[in-house]
């Protein structure tokens, strides 16, 4: 079994059993996790359970346009893309052409590049000209895992771009578990634990935080 940033908290014989029992990952989603990897900055990919479970909500709730914030080498929304109709699309935001050239090639690989936009530029200028462009309450689902001192503003656009019933995910909001350290003060750990506090008592939204890989907020809007 590869390496890959599991669940906190679970030991490597329960999350490799976790792996054998439940994942269904396809051949080209399991060659860009290889692949990524060996990638200097590997740690910034989601994990297989995660990826599957995110591609689970998105056939709950019926999605067929949604958002991504933060692409990397294109795990997350390779999966979302194949768990979505032939005529579902994915708006993805990132800063990096080396990155997401990775993303594209699996894209065209996997027969999906045309379900996906990619935009290359700051994420928050994306979601502002989404927003004036009148594509409020038009997005089914959005993810978020991209710089954590921007978590705040991605959060309240992506609100306003998701219908009602629409769920945002958000991740790694447990930070490797730094989040419940209080001798930990970083301004990235501050930020999540503001950012967490926060949604705690957002009452635009019902809420779940799950404990699968490092910490995934589910955030259903009201």
């Amino acid at each position: 079994m590869m390496s890959t940033k599991k669940a906190l908290g679970l030991d490597d014989q329960l999350y490799n059993y976790l792996l054998s029992a439940s994942l269904r990952e396809s051949e080209i989603l399991r060659q860009l996790r290889q692949e990524t990897a060996n990638h200097p900055q590997a740690r910034m990919q989601i994990s297989p359970e995660q990826g599957q479970f995110m591609a689970l909500l998105v056939q709950l709730l019926g999605a067929t346009k949604t958002l991504e914030v933060g692409v990397f080498t294109g795990y997350s929304s390779l999966c979302v893309a194949l768990a979505l109709p032939p005529t579902g699309k994915i708006v993805a935001c990132d800063v990096s052409e080396q990155y997401t050239s990775v993303a594209r090639r699996y894209w065209q690989a996997a027969g999906v590049a045309d379900k996906i936009e990619l935009r290359i530029a700051p994420a928050l200028e994306t979601l502002d000209q989404l927003l004036a462009s009148g594509q409020a309450e038009t997005f089914d689902f959005a993810f978020i895992d991209a710089d954590k001192g921007n978590y705040d503003g991605y959060y309240e656009r992506s609100l306003q771009l998701i219908r009602r019933g629409g769920l945002i995910v958000i991740d790694n909001v447990l930070w490797s578990g730094r989040v419940a350290d209080l001798q930990v003060q970083d301004q990235s750990t501050k930020g999540i634990r503001a950012f967490n506090e926060k949604l705690h008592g957002d009452e635009r939204v019902s809420l779940s935080l799950v404990p699968i890989a490092d910490g995934l907020t589910l955030a259903l809007k009201r």
